[in-house]
């Protein structure tokens, strides 16, 4: 059992709790819970270690049991140890060190999403889960956004990551990935045309800018139209998340029509 804030693995998770430079130079990153273990074992994911204490539920002990079947590496830790690399309130006991691997982008993708300019984690995270949802195919997140990667992220995301490409890129690589797959580039915007009546069955990339002051610069140039969300009542606007979520949904049922 590991007893020591010393210990090399425990180090490492807490490296990856910290800065996106940290996960960078260690090629890994941070799941924490079963429900994100269990999701990046389904997805086959490139595992470094689990580490596991004596909160771990009965389906968390299946979990590591199905693990070391796997020979994935798993350590039990004194559970004060383990709660300390938890940014919840109420460790469940189980957290995995993760290789950084990112899934290949199709080669004719006609829906990405191109979350610019979000810092919030919460708000990145829900905008990942819903692109899964809606059928997004890739997302570049370029670079004035938050890491997709960090703890919080992951967990709002609620294993969107372990299924979708994303990739981090800057402005040049996010054109040539649009201009290769010839997408129409789309940014939601208070002034845009009606989502209700803009044609989303084409190929296209759609920008989502961020909470406080919208869409940067770089992104506004790139995009070929602006598009809005109706609304009914007095509020100005609604935050990335909710904003992203209605809008990838109508693509969905555009192209579902």
């Amino acid at each position: 059992m590991i007893s020591s804030s010393q210990n090399p693995k425990i180090k490492l998770a807490r490296a990856l709790t910290g800065r996106p430079k940290e996960r960078r130079e260690a090629g890994a990153f941070l799941a924490e819970g079963v429900r994100l273990v269990e999701e990046a074992y389904a997805a086959n994911w490139p595992f470094r270690f689990v580490l596991y204490s004596d909160e771990i539920s009965e389906r968390g002990k299946k979990l590591v049991e199905k693990l070391e079947e796997k020979k994935i590496e798993a350590e039990k830790v004194e559970s004060v140890l383990l709660q300390s690399l938890s940014e919840t309130e109420t460790s469940q006991g189980l957290l995995a060190v993760l290789n950084d691997f990112r899934i290949p982008i199709p080669e004719s993708p006609n829906f990405i999403l191109i979350p610019d300019s979000i810092r919030d984690p919460g708000n990145l995270g829900a905008l990942l889960r819903s692109a899964d949802a809606a059928g997004v195919q890739a997302v570049l997140i370029p670079p004035e956004t938050t890491d997709a990667f960090a703890p919080k992220v992951l967990r709002a995301g609620m294993g969107a990551h372990f299924r979708l490409p994303m990739h981090t890129m800057n402005w040049d690589e996010i054109n040539q990935v649009s201009k290769s797959a010839s997408l129409k580039v789309f940014l939601a915007d208070m002034n845009g045309q009606s989502c209700w009546e803009t044609d989303f069955r084409p190929p296209l990339a759609l920008i989502i800018g961020g909470e406080a002051e919208g869409a940067s610069e770089p992104a506004r140039k790139f995009a070929n139209a602006f598009v809005k969300i109706p609304m009914a009542g007095n509020i100005e606007s609604l935050n990335a998340a909710a904003a992203g979520s209605v809008l990838m949904f109508e693509v969905m049922r555009q192209r579902r029509n």
